[in-house]
């Protein structure tokens, strides 16, 4: 706490009212039965390829939605519904799937994966796809969520490294700076799964041939009665195989090291899918990951990118530009999947895992922290539940106490910067989920399933997100806003046509190339310890 206090007040106000955020959101397509859309990806939407706003995720039928840069969490909310707003001139009668786990889904083979056109990029993205769903399963795949890009303005590091008195460049100091947050990101964010999970409950079609431990909650929904996130269980978005790396982020070396034994040790089940089948890629490579975005984190550290660049060389090059928070659920109850208030919490989150204490990771910590997650993930709303933080065992309801207390005086610090108390509101609203688990998220959506007319999750999520096509849509959109939209969709189209007719090189020539840079960058390997 001391480390805490000492920082928060060296802080500037320009600090406080700095910090910058973006969200990118992850939605099905799904017809209006609630069954996963087969269309392919809107063309008036522009180039799923090169739109910067609007693109797809694992599946052609999965939109992400990306924002831009924003100095406050309303104005990013703001840009989040106008994009929203667009998709649904051009979807026809389809629905923006309002939660995470999935909707009603077909065969697994039938799950269309997304397609960015016949450039080397665009081929390599679409065979990407392909391999995560022989390793994986397409099923997997088609989980979404809410990934939140955190940072601050360049001006705190200096005055951090001063008060430190820390010695190398700035940029060193940043970088570990990041990565101190992202450690304590990761030993407390069970904390924002508690109150912010959204999918306790799945539709019947997402296990179909698979073994699982849920409960029925009626016919065509599967549940646990505890559960807050199940995407984040061992029954979502989850690897064993990728458990085997203990990724420790201590450091910009050791963490890329950790991934680089993935990307370059083949891996013997995928090696036994094979590269190709006569001409048809099956995967990039036979390694453990692919490429560095398969390693499937709560967290993510985030470089500058340069054109072509992998993303460990160029944080070996540049360090850590900003953070993305990738346990976030889609909420149900905001038309858009995040609201402000949301955001703000996790502003003040992210920043008390800046500001205080943060050890070194070890291997038995990096296990004690899995654990964690998986048990409040499946069971966060059982009040018996006990958590592993270093040698004790605690309740979630004490450990989180105290951590909302630690946050007590950021909150109030960011409300004086910000002329208001909505920091100190949203604090609040967490403190009483604690003590109340009927207050969650989670506890709020099985009780509207259980007083719907059908008692089903399919039909729950399909009438909310039916209802928010209904708000959205009855929003007036600027003329010249739905202008700008159609210029961009044109411009992303020509982009993607001008990145086809470029295209010399064979893929296979692509590929290879793209595989054997090297990513522990002699920059790397200097620094960043």
């Amino acid at each position: 706490m001391n480390r805490l206090h000492q920082l928060l007040r060296l802080l500037p106000h320009e600090v406080l009212t700095g910090i910058r955020r973006g969200v990118e959101k992850e939605s099905l397509r799904v017809r209006p039965d609630g069954m996963l859309a087969d269309t392919p990806h809107p063309r008036a939407l522009g180039s799923a390829l090169t739109h910067p706003h609007i693109t797809t995720d694992f599946s052609e039928s999965q939109l992400e939605l990306i924002t831009g840069v924003h100095p406050d969490a309303e104005s990013c909310f703001a840009e989040l519904t106008e994009i929203h707003q667009l998709v649904y001139r051009h979807v026809g009668e389809e629905l923006l799937w309002c939660t995470s786990m999935p909707c009603g889904l077909p065969a697994d083979d039938d799950i269309p994966i997304g397609q960015y056109g016949h450039s080397n990029l665009g081929r390599a993205k679409t065979v990407y796809r392909h391999g995560l769903a022989h390793r994986y399963g397409r099923r997997m795949q088609t989980i979404s969520g809410v990934h939140y890009n955190f940072s601050l303005p360049e001006a705190v590091w200096p005055v951090l490294q001063t008060a430190e008195a820390r010695g190398g460049s700035v940029l060193a100091y940043q970088t570990a700076g990041y990565f101190h947050l992202i450690r304590n990101f990761r030993r407390h964010s069970w904390l924002l799964l508690y109150l912010f999970g959204a999918s306790p409950t799945v539709c019947r079609s997402f296990v179909a041939g698979r073994k699982h431990m849920l409960q029925e909650f009626n016919a065509g929904t599967l549940y646990l009665p505890g559960a807050t996130s199940l995407r984040m269980g061992p029954l979502g978005y989850q690897s064993d195989a990728q458990a085997s790396l203990a990724v420790s982020f201590n450091s910009l070396k050791s963490y890329a090291e950790s991934l680089n034994v993935g990307l370059t040790k083949p891996y013997p089940p995928y090696e036994a899918i094979g590269l190709r089948d006569g001409d048809t890629y099956l995967q990039l490579g036979t390694t453990l990951l692919q490429i560095e975005n398969e390693f499937y984190g709560t967290i993510r550290p985030k470089p500058r990118f340069r054109s072509g660049e992998r993303p460990l060389y160029a944080l070996g090059e540049r360090g850590v530009e900003y953070i993305e928070v990738r346990c976030m659920d889609n909420d149900p109850f905001c038309p858009v999947g995040i609201a402000a208030d949301t955001m703000r919490f996790l502003d003040i989150f992210l920043l008390h895992c800046l500001l205080h204490d943060s050890p070194p990771d070890t291997p038995e910590e990096i296990a004690a922290m899995s654990q964690n997650q998986h048990d409040v993930a499946e069971r966060g709303r059982d009040p018996d539940l006990r958590l592993t933080r270093g040698a004790e065992q605690l309740g979630l309801a004490e450990w989180g106490r105290s951590l909302i207390e630690e946050c007590e005086p950021i909150a109030a610090a960011l409300d004086r910067a910000h002329a208001g108390s909505a920091y100190r509101d949203t604090l609040e609203a967490a403190g009483a989920a604690l003590a109340d688990p009927a207050k969650t998220r989670s506890a709020r959506i099985l009780a509207e399933i259980g007083s719907s007319s059908d008692k089903s999750y399919v039909g729950f999520a399909l009438a909310q997100s039916a209802r928010h096509r209904r708000s959205l849509q009855e929003l007036h959109v600027p003329a010249e806003v739905e202008a700008r939209y159609a210029r961009m969709a044109e411009e992303s189209l020509a982009a993607q046509r001008r990145i086809e007719a470029a295209d010399k090189m064979p893929f296979e020539t692509y590929r290879q190339q793209y595989l054997s840079k090297d990513l522990l960058s002699g920059a790397l390997l200097r620094s960043q310890n």
